[in-house]
């Protein structure tokens, strides 16, 4: 083991040129930190659909300058080998305000400027919904956006685009990893080359933030009343790179400007005023935007995470209660006004098209059985809703809405990724109109169950990260206490509901279709299963890409929304004792706020 580990640790040495990163690794062999070293050093950074993510530190498992050169040059000559004329469309590279995201772009750059690639570099921080619409517009090979989101902020990542605007999806992942792992040696390390080099081009110059803004100023469909509103916005960068984009999306909507949370408007990559970067863990993170409302008389809170794909909403009731919405709610308040405009500007429902991930509410569905429109689900991510979305565009829809619970958000066809920033317009728009019918948002979400049917849900994690432990969970669930004999036995029932059908998405079972195979693409990588029960409950149990967690997704349609809560509840609690047995596994539960 010991003569193992001095070996990767001299080909880090032998590799690493940044001298901080180099010193960690000396320091932890001084210290003769051998578990330390093992963690960082035994195992490559895993490049998957989601691109890499992972802790900023030295090592083969972490994100560093190493890693991400590495990650560039073998993404370089994949999309060289793989897409038509790459060198001459270019690729399009785009970065955050987190620590080292500029130097990670810069080597990115670096990468591909010596395989002879036009490179479009973003030079100042963007919003990640730009990198995918700047491919779009310039008809680039591909694309890359350093970012972590709304990870911890000692992540980072590095989020990657197909030729086709799309976040990868297999074959391309495994492909690039493998082109990766053939390409390990450095061919050279200038951070300087993408200031000189010819090959360069700023798209800030070819006008493509302008031509960004323009299509969001297409989705602003009742400019004079908003410009004559009386309804206050309140705001929230989330210490990210928003404030900005944001700012001008509703000067596009003409909607007077919002108030911003002044604390967390510039981008800081310490994020000193939230525990997580991350407004989907609610009103903990909310706290601030909530007193800035408070203060201003502001009755809607709009927050970005820390890239601006994503958007929270929390409105004040007239009670003067908070309501932060999820990602479900706000989906369903989108889609229904995405529906409304639709037909008013004329369109038929059978022209239309909406697309969630399938761990997102089954209201969007149960709308377009009711109206007329098309729905699909999804696997988990945008990689995967994009792509549907285009699907369904070549069979001549229209794709008006797309989403997934967390948080993200697709209003039409400017890009196929979630996007923070046309959705924080839309969204204050259809707000205008709602409070000039007379209603809140909250009141016309109550209406649209009222019509459609209550679904409610709940959705939270445990935190696990022995991938050990969490196979054993998943093989009880799937195989019963026979594990050994790998035959399928899941629950007959759960919470005390009979179990109705079963899709399991790691071993590629579905009761409920003829010869037993899902719909939707397996993968084997991850473990996903969802539970259909008799009570109208749907629910879904999953490992994280990113994080040591098994989240699960719960929603049920009932008839009041005060026992379809009540419904529900019992299934999450069978959830952690029947099926994760989460005490006697010792998974801590997500804390609530």
């Amino acid at each position: 083991m010991a003569n193992t580990l001095d070996a990767l640790v001299q080909e880090w040495l032998s590799l690493d040129q940044n001298e901080e990163t180099r010193n960690e690794i000396l320091l932890l062999q001084k210290e003769n930190n051998t578990q330390e070293l093992h963690k960082r050093l035994s195992n490559r950074i895993e490049f998957g659909t989601a691109g890499l993510r992972a802790r900023m530190e030295a090592g083969f498992s972490r994100m560093n300058d190493l890693t991400v050169l590495q990650a560039s040059q073998g993404l370089a000559i994949y999309i060289e080998n793989n897409v038509e004329n790459a060198k001459e469309r270019g690729i399009v590279i785009g970065h955050d305000h987190r620590y080292h995201s500029d130097d990670f772009a810069r080597l990115t750059a670096f990468a591909f400027i010596q395989r002879g690639f036009k490179v479009w570099y973003y030079k100042e921080l963007v919003h990640t919904p730009l990198v995918p619409y700047t491919i779009k517009k310039l008809n680039a090979a591909g694309g890359v956006m350093i970012t972590a989101s709304h990870n911890p902020k000692d992540d980072n990542g590095y989020k990657v685009y197909w030729e086709n605007a799309c976040q990868i999806i297999p074959p391309h992942d495994a492909g690039i990893a493998e082109t990766i792992l053939n390409n390990l040696q450095p061919w050279g390390w200038d951070k300087q080359l993408v200031s000189t080099s010819d090959l360069v081009s700023d798209p800030t110059d070819q006008g493509i933030i302008e031509s960004y803004f323009e299509e969001v100023s297409e989705l602003c469909k009742y400019k004079s009343d908003n410009e004559a509103s009386t309804v206050k916005f309140a705001y929230t960068a989330m210490h990210g790179v928003g404030a900005p984009f944001a700012k001008r999306a509703f000067e596009c909507f003409g909607l007077p400007p919002f108030v911003p949370v002044q604390e967390q408007l510039l981008p800081d990559p310490d994020f000193p005023t939230v525990a997580f970067p991350n407004p989907e863990e609610g009103k903990g993170s909310l706290n601030l935007a909530i007193q800035t409302a408070e203060k201003s008389g502001a009755s809607i809170i709009l927050a970005n995470d820390p890239d601006a794909d994503r958007l929270a909403i929390a409105e004040k009731q007239p009670n003067g209660e908070w309501i932060v919405f999820t990602g479900n709610q706000i989906g369903s308040i989108l889609g229904a006004a995405s529906f409304e405009k639709a037909i008013q500007a004329g369109k038929k429902p059978e022209q239309l098209a909406m697309v969630a991930s399938t761990v997102s509410s089954k209201f969007l569905g149960r709308m377009g059985e009711v109206e007329g429109f098309k729905f699909v689900d999804t696997l988990t991510g945008f990689k995967w809703i994009g792509n549907t979305a285009m699907d369904l565009e070549k069979q001549g829809l229209s794709v008006v809405f797309s989403y997934e619970e967390a948080i993200g958000f697709t209003i039409g066809d400017i890009v196929k990724d979630k996007d923070g920033v046309s959705a924080l317009g839309f969204f204050a728009e259809w707000a205008v109109q709602l409070y000039k019918r007379g209603i809140t948002a909250n009141q016309y979400l109550e209406e649209l169950y009222q019509k459609y049917g209550y679904f409610v849900s709940e959705n939270s994690y445990f935190i696990c990260d022995d991938k050990v432990k969490i196979q054993k969970i998943f093989d009880r669930i799937r195989y019963g206490d026979n594990a050994q004999e790998r035959k399928l036995s899941y629950p007959k029932q759960i919470g005390g509901h009979q179990v109705t059908g079963v899709r399991d998405l790691t071993v590629g079972y579905d009761s409920t279709t003829e010869d037993h195979k899902p719909t939707l693409p397996v993968s084997a990588s991850s473990e996903m299963i969802t539970f259909r029960l008799a009570n109208n409950t749907v629910f879904t149990i999953r490992t994280s890409g990113t994080e040591p967690k098994i989240k699960y997704y719960s929603e049920l349609r009932g008839d009041t929304e005060e026992q379809a809560r009540i419904d529900l509840h019992r299934v999450v609690e069978a959830i952690g004792d029947e099926l994760m047995e989460y005490k006697k596994n010792g998974l801590v539960k997500k804390k609530e706020d």
